[in-house]
């Protein structure tokens, strides 16, 4: 199973964990990983490359993890456009999860 951990600090969500593989399928045509992976480069593309605001970005491959945190002292326009990213994020897995339950878990941690 893919677990999905988003951080939040009050309302503000400051970053985000994905670990696991779902088991849907075989390696390399699994559907429910194919598309948590491409939702998480979208969005690590979008902060990093096309916004240039530097987000750690941490990938582990002995436990199948992705960790992203955004930085602090955005400036509001910045602030805005990542919490679009990261809020739209939640709603994608929490989509994917109403398809895939028992593939995919998607929480909120203080």
């Amino acid at each position: 199973m893919t677990t999905v951990r988003f951080q939040m600090e009050g309302e503000r969500i400051v970053g985000f964990t994905v670990q696991g593989h779902s088991g849907y399928g075989e390696a390399g045509s699994d559907i429910v990983c194919a598309a948590v992976t491409s939702a998480v480069r979208l969005t690590e593309c979008a902060v990093n490359d096309v916004l240039g605001l530097g987000a750690s970005v941490k990938i582990r491959e002995k436990d199948a993890s992705i960790h992203l945190r955004i930085p602090g002292g955005l400036s509001a326009e910045n602030e805005s456009v990542c919490q679009t990213l990261l809020a739209a994020l939640m709603v994608h897995f929490a989509s994917l999860h109403e398809e895939y339950p028992e593939n995919l878990t998607v929480l909120e941690e203080d």
